[in-house]
């Protein structure tokens, strides 16, 4: 959901999932999150999406073992997965109002 109100500081996602700011670098030059404000990584703020981004790049790595730059390529394929997804419901949405039953 863009625009969301729900906010989480890089500090406060460091602490929360025990992980150290070197890490949530690593994972913004992956492009997995990005901070919505902060120019500094101990003032930057991700929105809902992005810490749940994070938080999944996190799970996936320490569940399948993964090093972080195949996380991050999971992640992208996640999102395109979704993405295609979304896609085709619509598509399927609009071609349904041209058939006749």
């Amino acid at each position: 959901m863009k625009g969301s109100l729900v906010r989480v500081s890089a500090s406060e996602f460091c602490e929360r999932e025990g992980v150290s700011h070197s890490l949530v670098i690593e994972l913004v030059e992956l492009d997995i999150a990005t901070p919505v404000a902060g120019s500094e990584v101990q003032e930057w703020v991700f929105d809902d999406a992005g810490a749940r981004w994070l938080q999944k790049a996190l799970r996936l790595q320490r569940e399948l073992e993964l090093d972080w730059v195949a996380t991050g390529m999971l992640v992208d394929l996640i999102r395109e997965r979704d993405r295609l997804r979304r896609d085709n419901d619509n598509l399927r949405r609009a071609l349904a109002r041209f058939l006749v039953d």
